[in-house]
Protein backbone atom coordinates (compact mmCIF):
# COMPACT_ATOMS: atom_id res chain seq x y z
CA UNK A 1 0.00 0.00 0.00
CA UNK A 2 0.76 3.54 -1.03
CA UNK A 3 2.89 4.97 1.60
CA UNK A 4 4.37 8.32 0.23
CA UNK A 5 3.57 11.54 1.71
CA UNK A 6 3.73 15.00 -0.27
CA UNK A 7 4.16 16.74 3.01
CA UNK A 8 6.90 19.07 3.21
CA UNK A 9 8.45 21.70 6.21
CA UNK A 10 8.86 25.31 5.94
CA UNK A 11 9.75 28.29 8.39
CA UNK A 12 7.34 30.79 8.74
CA UNK A 13 6.42 33.46 11.28
CA UNK A 14 5.29 32.33 15.12
CA UNK A 15 1.97 34.43 14.04
CA UNK A 16 1.52 32.89 11.54
CA UNK A 17 1.94 29.18 12.98
CA UNK A 18 -1.80 28.90 14.58
CA UNK A 19 -3.01 25.62 13.20
CA UNK A 20 0.35 24.41 11.28
CA UNK A 21 2.32 21.17 12.71
CA UNK A 22 5.36 21.60 14.10
CA UNK A 23 8.00 19.74 12.70
CA UNK A 24 10.27 19.20 15.84
CA UNK A 25 10.67 19.29 19.20
CA UNK A 26 10.15 22.59 20.96
CA UNK A 27 12.62 22.54 24.44
CA UNK A 28 11.90 25.24 27.41
CA UNK A 29 14.55 25.89 29.93
CA UNK A 30 13.76 27.43 32.88
CA UNK A 31 17.45 28.11 35.52
CA UNK A 32 17.24 25.71 38.31
CA UNK A 33 13.54 24.84 37.67
CA UNK A 34 13.00 23.11 34.43
CA UNK A 35 14.10 21.95 31.44
CA UNK A 36 12.31 19.70 28.90
CA UNK A 37 9.83 19.78 26.47
CA UNK A 38 7.17 22.31 25.71
CA UNK A 39 5.37 21.87 22.96
CA UNK A 40 6.31 18.24 20.61
CA UNK A 41 6.73 17.30 17.13
CA UNK A 42 3.53 17.00 15.83
CA UNK A 43 1.47 19.20 17.95
CA UNK A 44 -0.36 21.66 16.10
CA UNK A 45 -0.39 25.01 17.20
CA UNK A 46 -2.95 26.97 18.62
CA UNK A 47 -3.93 30.73 19.23
CA UNK A 48 -3.17 29.94 23.09
CA UNK A 49 0.44 28.93 22.27
CA UNK A 50 1.74 31.78 20.90
CA UNK A 51 2.88 33.86 23.74
CA UNK A 52 4.33 30.96 25.63
CA UNK A 53 6.34 30.19 22.75
CA UNK A 54 7.74 33.66 22.47
CA UNK A 55 8.76 33.82 25.89
CA UNK A 56 10.71 30.74 24.68
CA UNK A 57 12.51 33.12 22.46
CA UNK A 58 10.98 31.67 19.24
CA UNK A 59 9.63 34.08 16.55
CA UNK A 60 9.96 31.30 13.48
CA UNK A 61 8.50 28.35 13.43
CA UNK A 62 9.76 24.93 11.49
CA UNK A 63 6.15 23.30 10.50
CA UNK A 64 4.80 20.85 8.28
CA UNK A 65 2.12 21.43 5.67
CA UNK A 66 -0.56 18.70 5.44
CA UNK A 67 -1.16 17.75 1.91
CA UNK A 68 -4.27 16.46 0.34
CA UNK A 69 -4.69 13.12 1.08
CA UNK A 70 -2.84 13.38 4.12
CA UNK A 71 -3.92 13.11 8.28
CA UNK A 72 -2.06 14.13 11.20
CA UNK A 73 -1.37 11.24 13.60
CA UNK A 74 -3.96 12.90 16.15
CA UNK A 75 -7.13 12.86 13.64
CA UNK A 76 -5.89 9.58 12.51
CA UNK A 77 -6.05 8.00 15.78
CA UNK A 78 -9.58 9.53 16.99
CA UNK A 79 -11.15 7.79 13.33
CA UNK A 80 -9.05 4.55 14.54
CA UNK A 81 -10.57 4.30 18.04
CA UNK A 82 -14.35 5.25 16.61
CA UNK A 83 -14.05 2.47 14.45
CA UNK A 84 -12.52 -0.15 16.93
CA UNK A 85 -14.90 0.02 20.00
CA UNK A 86 -17.77 -2.53 20.33
CA UNK A 87 -20.25 -2.47 22.92
CA UNK A 88 -18.56 -1.89 26.57
CA UNK A 89 -15.79 0.06 25.03
CA UNK A 90 -15.14 3.96 25.55
CA UNK A 91 -12.33 6.18 24.66
CA UNK A 92 -11.22 10.00 25.34
CA UNK A 93 -10.48 11.95 22.27
CA UNK A 94 -7.65 13.52 23.79
CA UNK A 95 -4.75 11.95 22.55
CA UNK A 96 -1.20 11.75 23.68
CA UNK A 97 1.49 11.69 21.69
CA UNK A 98 -0.61 10.86 18.99
CA UNK A 99 -1.73 7.27 20.69
CA UNK A 100 -5.37 6.63 22.20
CA UNK A 101 -6.57 4.68 24.73
CA UNK A 102 -9.93 2.33 24.57
CA UNK A 103 -11.34 1.40 27.80
CA UNK A 104 -13.35 -0.44 29.55
CA UNK A 105 -17.20 0.97 30.10
CA UNK A 106 -17.89 -1.30 32.70
CA UNK A 107 -17.10 -4.85 34.42
CA UNK A 108 -16.84 -7.49 32.22
CA UNK A 109 -14.89 -9.75 29.48
CA UNK A 110 -13.31 -8.43 26.95
CA UNK A 111 -13.49 -9.63 23.66
CA UNK A 112 -11.05 -9.75 20.94
CA UNK A 113 -11.94 -10.41 17.54
CA UNK A 114 -8.14 -11.40 16.90
CA UNK A 115 -8.76 -12.47 13.37
CA UNK A 116 -9.69 -8.51 12.70
CA UNK A 117 -7.04 -6.95 14.72
CA UNK A 118 -4.34 -9.33 12.86
CA UNK A 119 -5.75 -8.07 9.52
CA UNK A 120 -5.88 -4.85 10.38
CA UNK A 121 -1.91 -4.71 11.95
CA UNK A 122 -1.01 -5.78 8.86
CA UNK A 123 -0.58 -2.86 7.55
CA UNK A 124 2.64 -1.34 8.90
CA UNK A 125 2.03 2.19 9.54
CA UNK A 126 -1.22 1.17 12.06
CA UNK A 127 -0.62 0.39 15.34
CA UNK A 128 -2.90 -1.34 17.99
CA UNK A 129 -1.77 -3.18 20.94
CA UNK A 130 -4.46 -5.04 23.34
CA UNK A 131 -4.71 -7.08 26.13
CA UNK A 132 -5.49 -10.69 25.49
CA UNK A 133 -9.01 -11.72 24.57
CA UNK A 134 -11.18 -13.08 27.34
CA UNK A 135 -9.80 -11.29 30.08
CA UNK A 136 -11.42 -9.70 32.80
CA UNK A 137 -11.90 -6.45 33.35
CA UNK A 138 -12.40 -3.82 35.46
CA UNK A 139 -14.47 -0.64 34.36
CA UNK A 140 -11.93 2.20 33.28
CA UNK A 141 -9.07 -0.45 32.43
CA UNK A 142 -7.32 0.37 29.80
CA UNK A 143 -8.18 -2.63 26.69
CA UNK A 144 -6.38 -1.38 23.55
CA UNK A 145 -4.32 1.47 22.82
CA UNK A 146 -3.66 2.34 19.05
CA UNK A 147 -2.04 5.19 16.82
CA UNK A 148 -0.96 5.67 13.30
CA UNK A 149 2.95 5.05 13.50
CA UNK A 150 4.38 8.02 11.32
CA UNK A 151 3.10 11.87 12.14
CA UNK A 152 1.78 11.84 8.80
CA UNK A 153 -0.06 8.99 7.38
CA UNK A 154 -1.99 8.37 3.85
CA UNK A 155 -5.72 9.00 3.80
CA UNK A 156 -6.26 5.62 2.00
CA UNK A 157 -4.27 3.71 4.24
CA UNK A 158 -5.88 5.26 7.40
CA UNK A 159 -9.40 4.33 5.44
CA UNK A 160 -8.16 0.84 4.65
CA UNK A 161 -7.83 0.38 8.06
CA UNK A 162 -10.88 1.48 9.32
CA UNK A 163 -12.79 -0.16 6.88
CA UNK A 164 -11.45 -3.28 8.48
CA UNK A 165 -12.56 -2.48 11.65
CA UNK A 166 -16.24 -1.23 10.85
CA UNK A 167 -16.79 -4.37 8.87
CA UNK A 168 -16.46 -6.62 12.02
CA UNK A 169 -18.46 -4.28 14.03
CA UNK A 170 -15.62 -2.80 15.85
CA UNK A 171 -12.67 -5.48 17.38
CA UNK A 172 -12.90 -4.76 20.91
CA UNK A 173 -16.12 -5.08 23.00
CA UNK A 174 -16.97 -5.61 26.74
CA UNK A 175 -19.26 -8.39 27.96
CA UNK A 176 -21.33 -7.94 31.04
CA UNK A 177 -21.03 -10.33 33.38
CA UNK A 178 -24.36 -12.20 34.96
CA UNK A 179 -24.19 -12.18 39.07
CA UNK A 180 -26.64 -15.57 39.36
CA UNK A 181 -28.44 -16.96 42.26
CA UNK A 182 -25.98 -19.86 41.99
CA UNK A 183 -26.09 -23.56 43.70
CA UNK A 184 -23.66 -25.98 44.69
CA UNK A 185 -23.83 -29.86 45.22
CA UNK A 186 -21.04 -31.13 47.00
CA UNK A 187 -20.55 -35.10 45.97
CA UNK A 188 -18.51 -37.89 47.90
CA UNK A 189 -19.47 -40.67 49.99
CA UNK A 190 -16.60 -39.47 52.59
CA UNK A 191 -17.90 -35.70 53.29
CA UNK A 192 -21.68 -37.14 53.12
CA UNK A 193 -20.97 -39.33 55.82
CA UNK A 194 -19.00 -36.99 57.62
CA UNK A 195 -15.96 -38.44 57.65
CA UNK A 196 -13.76 -36.11 56.25
CA UNK A 197 -14.62 -32.04 56.26
CA UNK A 198 -15.61 -30.66 52.95
CA UNK A 199 -12.99 -28.29 51.24
CA UNK A 200 -15.18 -27.47 47.74
CA UNK A 201 -17.34 -24.82 49.19
CA UNK A 202 -15.38 -22.07 50.71
CA UNK A 203 -13.31 -22.77 47.34
CA UNK A 204 -16.39 -22.12 45.02
CA UNK A 205 -17.84 -19.49 47.33
CA UNK A 206 -14.48 -17.28 47.51
CA UNK A 207 -14.38 -17.67 43.28
CA UNK A 208 -18.22 -17.05 42.75
CA UNK A 209 -18.72 -14.08 45.91
CA UNK A 210 -15.16 -12.20 43.31
CA UNK A 211 -18.19 -11.66 40.72
CA UNK A 212 -20.74 -10.93 42.96
CA UNK A 213 -23.14 -14.40 42.61
CA UNK A 214 -25.66 -14.75 44.89
CA UNK A 215 -24.97 -17.80 46.26
CA UNK A 216 -26.92 -20.32 48.33
CA UNK A 217 -26.60 -22.67 50.40
CA UNK A 218 -24.56 -25.87 49.09
CA UNK A 219 -26.18 -29.32 48.97
CA UNK A 220 -24.22 -32.46 49.96
CA UNK A 221 -24.91 -36.20 48.16
CA UNK A 222 -23.48 -39.39 48.13
CA UNK A 223 -21.71 -40.97 44.96
CA UNK A 224 -24.96 -42.00 44.26
CA UNK A 225 -26.43 -41.05 40.95
CA UNK A 226 -29.81 -40.58 41.74
CA UNK A 227 -29.38 -38.62 45.08
CA UNK A 228 -27.02 -36.44 42.57
CA UNK A 229 -29.80 -36.12 40.40
CA UNK A 230 -32.21 -34.97 43.14
CA UNK A 231 -30.01 -32.94 44.64
CA UNK A 232 -29.60 -30.71 41.23
CA UNK A 233 -33.52 -30.77 40.53
CA UNK A 234 -34.11 -29.70 44.09
CA UNK A 235 -31.33 -26.44 43.37
CA UNK A 236 -33.64 -26.31 39.68
CA UNK A 237 -36.72 -25.88 41.87
CA UNK A 238 -35.44 -22.98 44.34
CA UNK A 239 -34.86 -20.92 41.15
CA UNK A 240 -30.97 -21.58 40.89
CA UNK A 241 -29.68 -20.23 37.67
CA UNK A 242 -26.37 -21.69 37.54
CA UNK A 243 -25.05 -25.09 38.69
CA UNK A 244 -21.80 -26.03 40.19
CA UNK A 245 -21.75 -29.93 40.95
CA UNK A 246 -18.08 -30.70 42.70
CA UNK A 247 -16.44 -34.13 42.64
CA UNK A 248 -16.89 -37.35 41.47
CA UNK A 249 -15.38 -36.24 37.71
CA UNK A 250 -12.83 -38.65 37.61
CA UNK A 251 -12.82 -42.11 36.09
CA UNK A 252 -12.91 -43.80 38.90
CA UNK A 253 -16.00 -46.75 38.88
CA UNK A 254 -17.21 -44.40 42.41
CA UNK A 255 -17.35 -41.35 40.52
CA UNK A 256 -20.65 -41.11 38.89
CA UNK A 257 -20.96 -37.18 38.83
CA UNK A 258 -20.72 -36.41 35.04
CA UNK A 259 -23.71 -39.60 34.56
CA UNK A 260 -25.95 -37.48 37.21
CA UNK A 261 -25.55 -34.26 35.66
CA UNK A 262 -26.77 -35.89 32.15
CA UNK A 263 -29.54 -37.50 33.32
CA UNK A 264 -30.38 -34.75 35.23
CA UNK A 265 -31.63 -32.95 31.86
CA UNK A 266 -28.35 -31.37 30.93
CA UNK A 267 -27.68 -30.79 27.22
CA UNK A 268 -24.82 -29.62 25.12
CA UNK A 269 -22.63 -31.56 27.21
CA UNK A 270 -18.63 -31.74 27.07
CA UNK A 271 -16.41 -33.70 29.45
CA UNK A 272 -12.37 -33.79 29.25
CA UNK A 273 -9.84 -30.32 28.44
CA UNK A 274 -6.42 -30.29 27.55
CA UNK A 275 -5.90 -27.73 30.48
CA UNK A 276 -3.94 -28.49 33.78
CA UNK A 277 -4.65 -28.23 36.18
CA UNK A 278 -8.25 -29.30 34.68
CA UNK A 279 -8.72 -32.12 32.60
CA UNK A 280 -11.71 -33.67 34.11
CA UNK A 281 -13.92 -30.63 33.92
CA UNK A 282 -17.62 -30.70 32.60
CA UNK A 283 -19.57 -28.12 30.88
CA UNK A 284 -23.25 -28.68 30.10
CA UNK A 285 -26.71 -26.91 30.99
CA UNK A 286 -30.25 -27.49 31.59
CA UNK A 287 -32.34 -25.18 29.63
CA UNK A 288 -30.58 -21.80 30.77
CA UNK A 289 -28.99 -22.96 33.61
CA UNK A 290 -25.59 -23.64 32.66
CA UNK A 291 -24.12 -26.48 35.04
CA UNK A 292 -20.40 -27.41 35.82
CA UNK A 293 -18.58 -30.23 36.61
CA UNK A 294 -15.77 -29.09 38.95
CA UNK A 295 -12.89 -31.49 39.68
CA UNK A 296 -10.76 -32.12 42.55
CA UNK A 297 -7.98 -30.20 41.44
CA UNK A 298 -9.24 -26.92 42.65
CA UNK A 299 -8.75 -28.55 46.22
CA UNK A 300 -4.98 -27.89 45.69
CA UNK A 301 -4.64 -25.32 42.73
CA UNK A 302 -5.18 -21.67 42.71
CA UNK A 303 -5.94 -21.38 39.23
CA UNK A 304 -7.31 -24.00 37.34
CA UNK A 305 -9.98 -24.48 34.31
CA UNK A 306 -12.10 -23.35 36.42
CA UNK A 307 -10.97 -19.87 36.42
CA UNK A 308 -10.60 -19.57 32.98
CA UNK A 309 -14.16 -20.85 32.16
CA UNK A 310 -16.29 -19.38 35.03
CA UNK A 311 -15.99 -15.90 33.68
CA UNK A 312 -17.27 -16.71 30.06
CA UNK A 313 -19.92 -18.56 31.68
CA UNK A 314 -21.20 -15.64 33.26
CA UNK A 315 -21.07 -13.65 30.23
CA UNK A 316 -23.27 -15.80 28.97
CA UNK A 317 -20.89 -17.80 26.64
CA UNK A 318 -21.94 -21.61 25.73
CA UNK A 319 -18.70 -23.68 26.13
CA UNK A 320 -18.51 -26.09 22.59
CA UNK A 321 -15.59 -28.56 22.62
CA UNK A 322 -14.20 -26.35 20.02
CA UNK A 323 -13.38 -23.89 23.13
CA UNK A 324 -12.38 -26.47 25.21
CA UNK A 325 -10.11 -27.71 22.36
CA UNK A 326 -8.19 -24.12 21.64
CA UNK A 327 -7.31 -24.00 25.53
CA UNK A 328 -4.87 -26.65 25.10
CA UNK A 329 -2.63 -23.85 23.42
CA UNK A 330 -1.64 -21.91 26.77
CA UNK A 331 -3.30 -24.44 29.15
CA UNK A 332 -0.41 -25.63 30.96
CA UNK A 333 -0.08 -24.18 34.31
CA UNK A 334 3.62 -23.84 35.13
CA UNK A 335 2.46 -24.31 38.71
CA UNK A 336 4.65 -21.24 39.86
CA UNK A 337 5.75 -20.94 43.92
CA UNK A 338 3.99 -17.81 43.71
CA UNK A 339 0.78 -17.85 41.85
CA UNK A 340 0.52 -14.45 39.80
CA UNK A 341 -2.86 -15.46 38.17
CA UNK A 342 -4.21 -14.25 35.64
CA UNK A 343 -1.00 -12.31 35.22
CA UNK A 344 0.67 -14.97 33.30
CA UNK A 345 0.38 -17.35 30.38
CA UNK A 346 -2.00 -19.69 31.85
CA UNK A 347 -5.11 -19.76 29.87
CA UNK A 348 -4.21 -16.93 27.40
Amino acid sequence: MANKFKSSASTIPVDQAVGKVLAHDITEIRPGQFKGVAFRKGHIVREEDIPHLRRLGKEHLFVLHIGPGEIHEDEAAIRLAKALIGQGVVFDSQTSEGKINLKAAHKGLLKVNVQALTELCLIPTICCASRHTNTVVEKGEIVCATRAIPLIIDEMTLSAAVHIAEAAGGIFSVKPLSQPKTGIVITGNEVFSGLINDKFAPILRKKLASFGCQIKEPLFAPDDKAEIVKCIDDLLKRGAQFIMVAGGMSVDPDDISRVAIAEAGAEDVVYGTSVLPGAMFLYGHIGDVPVLGVPACVLFYKATVLDILLPRVLAGEIITRKDLAALAHGGLCLNCEKCHYPVCPFGK
